[in-house]
């Protein structure tokens, strides 16, 4: 859009006007729809804090941790509204948004505890009967028109969505000469990083409950898929060739952002397992170099090759679509772990790196009668913090470990260290 001055003649000075009239009336439909969804918004929400939020506080019915794990900052949210709409309906949106804007932290309180809410909610309804009859009895009223409180509890989160596109339609058509076009855009960039979080915390959920449904699929408690920083890439059945060329045997596959899970399905004729897999072996992507050996045509699947510091995988697919697909995101996974590892390790160089320099640049008597202690020497030595490049990133043993001399302790941990895979 541009707001350029008028060219000379009259046939230029009336399209500017009437490109500036069309921007108008673009700006007063969204207005006006703003105001619309704004009030009926407000009315929702306070459905939800008059009958909920005061009601349950005056009855007890729930303990006050419980009520503030479901409803959160709802009330907060309701009261910035109000005020909220008071400028919309008067006309002044930059500056209803520029005071709306500094209250986004209850949003994104409310947006950081919503799984939770719908968490405790279930739970809730699940135990306590006298709840459950509240609440069906407040939901039967007319004015909540057969809206459910758990959809009521998901309006906050929704309107941040909205917020963002009538925003972006109000300032693409507000001329920058207009007072309230600076506000209206610093609005529409305060209103994005709410959005972004949501989305941030919608992906950090599904990835959750993916992570949950594998440790779920896989049986008992040695193989260990929950962990921090753990990401659910994708899942599959690939052929395994062996090395001296004996048959292929086809495993199950669950591949992570740090690590490729080999799994094989336990006896249909299990009581309890019949649908579950045992691990077999976990392989760390942080070493892992891959290539085609072959696959590189439109022919029927292919296969890769996998080599790990102490161990090397063959696998196999028939569908090239399949075979693609793993072999793109196996590329991916291993490249973002890589380079990540890489960054880390630079920046350990460069903080230690003034120690050193400081370390041999002051040559005391201190030091030079440490070097001809031994005992000393050897103390400061084991006082230094040591690398660990080849750790798995998850403890697969259960089990604690058995307790040794320092000596076999230190030998067994660098071992361990080099291992590229965990036999489950």
């Amino acid at each position: 859009m541009s707001f350029s001055p008028c060219p000379s003649g009259p046939l230029g000075c009336s399209s500017i006007q009437e490109q500036r009239d069309r921007w108008e009336r673009k700006r007063g439909r969204t207005a006006k729809e703003l105001v619309q969804t704004e009030q009926r918004y407000c009315q929702q929400l306070e459905l939800v804090t008059t009958y909920f939020v005061e009601i349950l506080k005056a009855k007890a019915t729930l303990r006050q941790d419980i009520r503030e794990s479901i409803f959160s900052s709802i009330k907060a949210i309701h009261s910035v509204n109000q005020s909220l709409l008071v400028h919309l309906e008067n006309g002044y949106y930059g500056r209803g948004f520029d005071q709306f804007c500094p209250q986004l932290h209850h949003y994104n309180t409310y947006v950081d505890n919503i799984y939770n809410a719908s968490k405790v909610l279930g739970i809730q309804l699940k135990k306590n009967k006298a709840f459950r009859r509240f609440k069906k009895l407040q939901e039967a009223r007319a004015e909540f028109n057969n809206h459910k409180l758990e959809d009521l509890l998901h309006l906050p989160i929704q309107r941040i969505d909205q917020y963002k596109h009538f925003l972006q339609d109000l300032a693409a058509n507000t001329s920058p000469d207009n007072p309230e076009f600076q506000q209206l855009s610093r609005a529409v960039t305060a209103v994005c990083e709410v959005s972004q979080r949501i989305q941030n915390n919608t992906r950090h959920h599904e990835n959750h409950l993916q992570l949950c449904r594998v440790q779920k699929l896989l049986k008992g408690r040695k193989t260990k898929v929950l962990a921090a920083g753990r990401w659910y890439i994708r899942e599959g059945w690939l052929k395994i060739v062996p090395p001296k060329g004996a048959e292929a045997k086809p495993k199950m596959f669950f591949l992570f952002s740090d690590m490729l899970l080999q799994a094989k399905r336990c006896s249909p004729l299990h009581p309890t397992n019949g649908d579950k897999f045992t691990g077999q072996h976990a392989y760390p992507l942080q070493d892992c170099t891959m290539e085609k050996v072959f696959g590189h045509t439109k022919s029927q699947g292919g296969l890769l090759s996998l080599t790990f510091p102490k161990a090397k995988l063959l696998l196999m697919s028939n569908n090239q679509e399949e075979f693609n697909d793993w072999y793109q995101s196996l590329s991916s996974a291993i490249r973002k772990l890589q380079s990540k590892q890489t960054v880390v390790h630079q920046r350990d160089e460069l903080c230690r790196r003034p120690l050193r320099s400081a370390a041999d640049s002051h040559n005391t008597p201190s030091s030079s009668s440490s070097s001809n202690n031994p005992s000393r020497k050897r103390n400061m030595v084991n006082s230094e913090p040591r690398e660990n490049p080849h750790t798995p990133a998850v403890d697969w043993e259960s089990s604690a470990p058995k307790r040794m001399k320092p000596s076999v302790a230190s030998g067994q941990s660098s071992e361990v260290s080099t291992s590229s895979c965990v036999i489950l």
